[in-house]
């Protein structure tokens, strides 16, 4: 790497799980937010930021509704409604980003959020992954998993886990 090349910093993103609050989480607006301001600082033109939103595939592709019957153009309108949502999350990232002049990348995959940044880690080589965290207790991490500790076991680069503030936990912890 030349002086002259930026500094990749792959930063994963999720839409927020409180229902009717279809924007970035808690936790991924930290991240960004922590990155810009103690990492990349004035310095805009030395860093170039790397957004990955993974899609977690529903079971069945209905948010909490029954699904005993659908049609085809119903899986189409659910494939088309998850694209844009996907698309607006990464917007708001990227909006962000040129409007205080950082070169960014954003795109969506979809699968097991852990395994898809590790994966995408590999495939990228950014110099350092930054992924929010909601802060669990051990009794929830049992129950729920976090993303962030899976990628500070395996990704192959550096990770920096953001923990959501204390200020910012919603009703319900696992929200985010």
């Amino acid at each position: 790497m030349t002086s002259s090349e930026p500094t990749r910093i792959m930063v994963a993103v999720n839409e927020s799980t409180i229902k009717g609050y279809p924007h970035a989480s808690i936790s991924s607006r930290g991240a960004f937010t922590w990155t810009i301001e103690k990492i990349v600082r004035s310095n805009t033109t030395g860093f170039k930021l790397l957004f990955l939103h993974v899609q977690v595939p529903d079971e069945d592709g209905f948010d909490d509704m029954d699904s005993i019957y659908a049609s085809p153009e119903d899986f189409r309108n659910m494939q088309h409604r998850d694209k844009v949502r996907g698309l607006h999350l990464l917007e708001y990232f990227v909006s962000r980003c040129y409007e205080i002049g950082i070169t960014c990348e954003a795109w969506i995959m979809k699968g097991d959020p852990k395994e898809v940044i590790c994966r995408e880690v590999q495939r990228i080589h950014p110099d350092l992954l930054v992924v929010g965290s909601r802060g669990l207790g051990p009794f929830q991490r049992v129950f729920v998993g976090t993303v962030s500790e899976f990628c500070v076991k395996h990704a192959e680069c550096p990770v920096i886990t953001i923990k959501r503030r204390a200020d910012e936990t919603p009703e319900d912890p696992v929200d985010d």
